[in-house]
C-alpha cells in the first residue's frame, strides 16, 4: 500500500504538538497577567464624583479621624456614607459661599442625597464586613491604602480573592494593635510577624479560609 503522507509529516506533527503545549501555557500566562491588571481590577485608577472630596486634604491636612465621616465603621458590615449634614457641619462656616460646594448646599437644602460612585465595590457573591475586620485589628490603610496622600480616592488593592486569601492565611503579617486601627501613620514594626502572632492570640484570630466565610 502506498504512503499516503510524507515522512516529514511525523516531524512536523511533533512540532505541531511541542508548539501548542507553549502556545496555549503562554496564553494562559497572558490571560491570567491581564486579570490581575489594573485594566480589570481597576486599581489605582481615580473614581470621579459629584463632588471632588480631597481625602489627602480631609484626613491628611486637617486630621480628620475616618470614624467622623464612617460612623458605622465598628459597629457594622458598611462603613457609611455621611449625610450632607456631616460636611454642612463644618461648611455651613468655612467655604460657605464657594461656588464648588454648591451641590452640597443644595443637597443640604433639599434634602435630596449626593450620588456618590461607589470606589471599592466587591462583588454582589462575596460578604464582607467592616465592623469584624476592625475590631480584629486590620487597619483601615491595610486596605484602602494610604488614603491621607489622595486627592482623589481610588481602590488601592485588586480586591481578588487571592488578595483576600492572602490576609486570611497569613494574618500576623496585616493585623496592628486596635488602637492604631485609623491611625493614617501606622506604620508596621521590624518583629511585625512576631507581635503579629501575639495580637492574633489577644484578638483570638483564626485563619478562615473555608469558601463560607466570604461565599454565604
Amino acid at each position: 500500500m502506498p504512503q499516503i503522507f510524507h515522512p516529514s509529516t511525523n516531524t512536523l506533527s511533533k512540532f505541531s504538538i511541542f508548539g501548542a503545549v507553549f502556545i496555549i501555557a503562554f496564553l494562559g500566562w497572558i490571560i491570567n497577567e491581564v486579570n490581575r491588571s489594573s485594566y480589570v481590577t481597576q486599581a489605582g485608577v481615580a473614581r470621579q464624583q459629584p463632588i471632588q472630596f480631597s481625602h489627602q486634604h480631609h484626613v491628611g491636612d486637617v486630621g480628620i479621624d475616618c470614624r467622623y465621616c464612617h460612623t458605622s465603621v465598628e459597629d457594622s458590615a458598611y462603613a457609611g456614607i455621611p449625610p450632607t449634614k456631616t460636611c454642612m457641619n463644618c461648611h455651613s462656616v468655612l467655604w460657605s459661599t464657594s461656588p464648588y460646594l454648591e451641590p452640597v448646599r443644595a443637597s443640604y437644602r433639599t434634602g435630596d442625597s449626593l450620588v456618590w460612585n461607589r470606589v471599592n465595590d466587591l462583588p454582589d457573591f462575596v460578604y464582607f464586613n467592616h465592623s469584624i475586620h476592625i475590631n480584629k485589628g486590620v487597619g483601615c490603610t491595610t486596605c484602602h491604602g494610604q488614603v491621607d496622600k489622595m486627592p482623589l480616592m481610588w481602590q488601592q488593592a485588586s480586591l481578588q480573592m487571592e488578595w483576600c486569601l492572602d490576609c486570611h492565611r497569613h494574618p500576623e503579617n496585616y493585623v496592628r494593635p486596635k488602637d492604631q486601627v485609623f491611625s493614617v501613620s501606622y506604620r508596621p514594626p521590624s518583629d511585625q510577624v512576631t507581635m503579629g502572632l501575639e495580637l492574633m492570640k489577644k484578638y483570638n484570630i483564626k485563619r478562615l479560609t473555608d469558601c463560607s466565610t466570604c461565599h454565604r
